[in-house]
């Protein structure tokens, strides 16, 4: 049994709140992305298919910056921390792809596992103010306009749902694993 299948898979609500839809999709593209890159050594995190250049290991490393990023630049206004502010993103656009080679599963799991919960506190937080979904983050625009929090999450569900797909043709590639819900 992989370490996804061991907890209660996340199933949004049939008729929850527009928060609880939202957040509950996310939460099971989430654990989706942990089933299909649990259990796999670092060189099944490596795997390729096809052309393409995109491992699981780096589908984990590139998610964990995009909440890390996400919820830092547009919904706080703050400055993205560590590693991410280290790396020079306008000349290595891809470096979250391509290092996730140079790091363990363990770290790479940990890295995202670590954002993600760095991403649920923020949302938490914010919810608990009552403002619900139409809150405005801190990001303005070009043209003024802010992102509000459903803005912000719908986009990660987006962000995970296309990258869910790659990890299933990788994770098929690496041992036949299919489906989506381990239970």
């Amino acid at each position: 049994m992989t370490e996804s299948a061991a907890e209660e898979w996340p199933e949004p609500p049939l008729a929850g709140t527009e928060a609880e839809a939202v957040l509950g999709a996310l939460e099971r593209q989430r654990a989706t992305l942990a089933w299909k890159t649990s259990g796999l050594d670092a060189i099944g995190l490596r795997a390729t298919v096809g052309a393409s250049s995109v491992t699981l290991g780096g589908l984990l490393k590139h998610l964990a910056h995009v909440e890390d990023s996400h919820f830092a630049r547009l919904w706080l206004g703050a400055p993205v921390g560590a590693p991410w502010n280290t790396v020079d993103w306008e000349n290595d656009p891809d470096w979250a792809y391509r290092t996730a080679a140079e790091d363990t599963p363990d770290q790479l799991r940990t890295l995202w596992r670590e954002a993600a919960a760095r991403s649920r506190a923020v949302v938490e937080e914010a919810l608990s103010t009552g403002g619900g979904l139409d809150q405005l983050g801190a990001y303005v625009t070009r043209s003024g306009e802010r992102p509000n929090l459903r803005r912000i999450l719908l986009d990660l569900v987006e962000e995970y749902a296309r990258h869910v797909g790659h990890a299933d043709l990788i994770r098929e590639s690496v041992d036949g694993l299919t489906g989506e819900d381990p239970g």
